[in-house]
């Protein structure tokens, strides 16, 4: 029988450790929310039970992985979440060679550059660099998006084949505004031009008012990282979007050759 478009058959891994996959899943349910949570939420969500939950989260407010409001009875993320997460950053050998070139990007075009990694079906946004102008886009690190709604996402599965475009994206396409591409044949056909000309770009299928142009970062197989520039449609005109292409193929040209000198 042919599998479905999108579903992955599970992969085998090895036997998980219950507390340690319990803390895991209660951080990532804890980050991915935009407020904070109060324990019936959480075992509505978890389903975890009541009594182990709320030992699970008094051992993370311990620790500074969870901070509690104790006058709402609810829970956030952590400081020492934050501690992590930088340090993955700091010691990151991609971030660190790509901040000099997206500076060098910024100032030349004047936007904001975004540099995320693939994630699954999503991007994460790893480091940003703002553009000068007034009206600029900004975005947070760690940001989460889905990938076929992004350049960057799209810079990144148009590196792959259809038939892996498939195995990694969801069987249905989230839109994240009324031009988000969500057919899939559709896609496929914006994902093949896109590797005739080396670059993706999008207008307005993840943010209104606002068009996005990514390069993939070459330096390893398969490719997890690319880069991006951001411009509002009002000053996105046709020189100023071959400027932006320019710069960002020159960029992606020189971090793959400064991560592969150094064995990446």
């Amino acid at each position: 029988m042919a599998e479905a478009v999108g579903e992955n058959p599970a992969p085998s891994r090895p036997a998980a450790v219950k507390s340690a996959d319990r803390t895991v899943e209660l951080l990532e349910v804890l980050s991915s929310s935009e407020r904070r949570l109060t324990l019936t939420e959480l075992h509505r969500e978890l389903s975890y039970p009541k009594s182990s939950l709320y030992m699970l989260l008094q051992t993370l407010v311990g620790r500074g992985w969870v901070e509690v409001d104790q006058d709402r009875g609810t829970y956030g993320i952590g400081v020492r979440a934050l501690l992590v997460g930088t340090s993955y950053l700091d010691h990151d050998p991609v971030v660190r060679a790509a901040i000099r070139v997206m500076e060098q990007v910024r100032v030349t075009v004047n936007e904001t550059v975004h540099l995320a990694r693939l994630d699954g079906a999503d991007v994460v946004y790893l480091a940003s660099r703002e553009s000068e102008h007034h009206l600029r886009v900004v975005s947070r690190v760690g940001r989460r998006l889905p990938a076929h709604s992004t350049s960057l996402g799209k810079a990144l599965l148009a590196e792959r084949s259809a038939a892996e475009v498939d195995q990694l994206l969801p069987a249905e396409l989230t839109a994240l505004t009324p031009n988000t591409v969500t057919d899939r044949a559709a896609l496929h056909e914006q994902l093949a031009s896109f590797r005739g000309v080396g670059y993706a770009h999008e207008r307005e299928e993840n943010t209104p008012g606002l068009g996005c142009f990514a390069v993939a970062l070459p330096y390893r197989s398969p490719v997890i990282d690319a880069m991006s520039c951001s411009v509002p449609l009002g000053r996105l005109d046709a020189d100023h979007e071959r400027q932006v292409i320019a710069a960002l193929l020159d960029a992606a040209r020189q971090i793959t050759e400064l991560l592969r000198q150094f064995g990446r």
